[in-house]
């Protein structure tokens, strides 16, 4: 679904991705961790053609994909839900939603979608004719994740789902996360904290300063503390 081959970007002179080699098949959950600055967002952003990379190359669907603008790639059937949500806030969670149906011609499938989403997320249905900008910040990330998935995308890619959220709340959107996978949604998922992938991920990149220090798969995970020792450096360290 999803290829990516020696993949470099920066912001002017500071190199933020040092050859990332990445492939992700249809159906499967991968997630991306590693800490602040170790280019998570910035692999995002050049997959979802928000920054142009140096060089490398991106391929969805077997078509390459480099330099071609963010909406088309959306209608493309790639989806971004970015850090920090970027919902309307003086809009009704309705309208939130139905924004993303907007260029949809399948209305009957629409309506079929929207009362999928609101029995993913529960708290939407009783949150819907309220404006979005009074949803709590937990709220908001599983409105924020419907509306991208409104978008009729074959992979979606999330940025640091559970930044700032209480564990109870970040329960409540990986559950919604993995419901959606189960039904055939493809995931690239970015996050700084390890502990929430294990029992998701179908396979887990460990990002640090631009480049691919190990990947896992999901019966590699065990307690996941080779995954922190990769996290944290300590493999190089004590090698």
């Amino acid at each position: 679904m999803l290829e990516i081959k020696e993949l470099h970007a920066s912001y002017g002179q500071l190199m933020a991705l040092n050859g990332i080699d990445l492939t992700i098949r249809a159906g499967e959950v991968v997630f991306v961790v590693g800490p602040n600055g170790a280019g998570k967002s910035t692999l995002l952003k050049c997959i979802s053609g928000l920054l142009k990379p140096r060089s490398g190359s991106i391929a969805f669907a077997g078509q390459p994909i480099v330099g071609e603008q963010p909406e088309r790639l959306c209608r493309r059937g790639l989806a971004l839900v970015p850090e920090g949500r970027h919902i309307f806030g003086t809009l009704t969670v309705e309208e939130n939603l139905r924004l993303a149906t907007m260029h949809r011609k399948d209305r009957a499938d629409v309506r079929a979608d929207l009362e999928r989403m609101l029995k993913t997320f529960p708290i939407l249905e009783k949150r819907l004719k309220g404006a979005a900008g009074y949803l709590s910040g937990g709220e908001q990330q599983q409105l924020a994740i419907a509306r991208a998935v409104l978008l009729k995308p074959s992979l979606m890619m999330i940025d640091e789902p559970s930044l700032g959220l209480a564990p109870l709340v970040t329960d409540q959107v990986y559950e919604g996360l993995r419901t959606l996978n189960e039904s055939g949604l493809t995931l690239l998922v970015v996050e700084q904290s390890t502990s929430r992938v294990l029992d998701l991920a179908d396979r887990v990149l460990v990002l640090r300063n631009g480049k691919v220090v190990k990947t896992q798969e999901a019966d590699e995970l065990g307690n996941g503390d080779t995954l922190e020792a990769a996290y944290f450096g300590y493999e190089t360290e004590h090698a």
